[in-house]
């Protein structure tokens, strides 16, 4: 296999996104062949079979030429995510061919990865592959140490998760419920509010949409106040909750969706509540966290086993089918993680 020759199909980005991200930012290339071999002076290379790429909400901030924490795409190259692959040749020590591996790879059918970023090799093979974008990969991880962590949850306590269909959403709750906490999430239709409370557990949930007054609506479902917040959203229900934080309550912001179209922010009004209330707010980033993944790892898999952890997700077929399942992403068209299965 090493000498084949085989073309190597990509998922592009056209250019640098303003505003709302279309379908078309994204373009699908079938022009390159590749050998499948890790080319010489490639030391440390492993070329991979991209197997699930998995569709996120942070490459929404790596389409814009300025607004990422991370660099950005480069228009013209493949776009890169999480994604579960199978390596095919490798001139790196830990890693053989046949290993399957986990980690940030190209939104291409084979990807060679330098080792810039970590690289995770997959132990445990008695869960599908696909958990490894999801529960048992970053966003599982995120859900984890931004909860446990940042939130230091204690038994009894209230907690709120906006976004909580989402991939970290839905764990970040049934977290909370795994350490004895009240917990309520929020969600853009009906479908979803049902599915937090019948498959994922959550004491109660709503539909942000159908509420005219966020500030009511969380004193309605917490009229104690909120100990935990896990912040996925931002903006006007990052107010809200600011106004309904019990005192030195803990706020593990996660992400802004929000604000992710760099020129639609919306600004928050009540932030001198973290003074009055002694609230700890902290931001993170789950790169921070791959040293302790085996510790993650441990927990999550004894969950699944004792079916305390339950997940849904949106798969689409095909790397063709890349784009529009991004979109999805964006436009809360989705339930669940959103993953896309590479074809041969």
């Amino acid at each position: 296999m090493a000498n084949q020759e085989v073309v190597n199909r990509k998922i592009v980005l056209r250019d640098y996104v303003v505003g709302f991200p279309q379908k078309s930012d994204l373009v699908l290339v079938s022009n390159e062949k590749i050998k499948l071999e890790v080319p010489e002076g490639s030391e440390n290379g492993v070329l991979v079979k991209n197997l699930y790429l998995s569709c996120d909400s942070f490459m929404r901030d790596r389409m814009s030429k300025d607004c990422s924490y991370i660099p950005p795409f480069i228009p013209g190259e493949p776009i890169t995510g999480y994604g579960v692959a199978k390596v095919v040749d490798s001139r790196h020590p830990e890693f053989k061919a046949g290993n399957l591996v986990w980690g940030l790879t190209g939104w291409e059918d084979y990807s060679l990865i330098m080792q810039r970023e970590p690289l995770i090799k997959i132990e445990h093979t008695d869960v599908p592959l696909s958990y490894y974008t999801r529960i048992l990969g970053m966003p599982g991880m995120t859900a984890y140490f931004g909860f446990m962590e940042i939130g230091s949850p204690k038994k009894g306590e209230y907690v709120f998760v906006s976004g909580a269909t989402g991939a970290i959403g839905q764990l970040v709750g049934q977290f909370a419920k795994l350490t004895g906490c009240y917990v309520v999430g929020c969600a853009g239709s009906q479908e979803k509010v049902d599915l937090l409370k019948t498959t994922f557990g959550f004491d109660e949930a709503f539909n942000y949409k159908e509420e005219q007054d966020l500030d009511a609506a969380l004193k309605r479902y917490f009229p104690e106040g909120i100990d935990v917040y896990f912040e996925n959203v931002g903006g006007k229900m990052l107010d809200a909750v600011l106004l309904n934080m019990r005192n030195h309550g803990r706020i593990a912001a996660c992400s802004m969706i929000s604000q992710y179209n760099c020129e639609q922010h919306e600004g928050v009004q009540n932030l001198f509540m973290v003074v009055i209330k002694s609230i700890r707010m902290e931001g993170f980033v789950v790169f921070n966290y791959f040293q302790r993944y085996p510790e993650f790892l441990e927990f999550t898999r004894q969950s699944i086993k004792e079916g305390k952890i339950k997940f849904v997700e949106d798969k689409a077929e095909g790397l063709e089918s890349g784009p529009t399942a991004l979109f999805e992403l964006f436009t809360g068209s989705n339930t669940g993680k959103q993953v896309v299965v590479s074809r041969d």
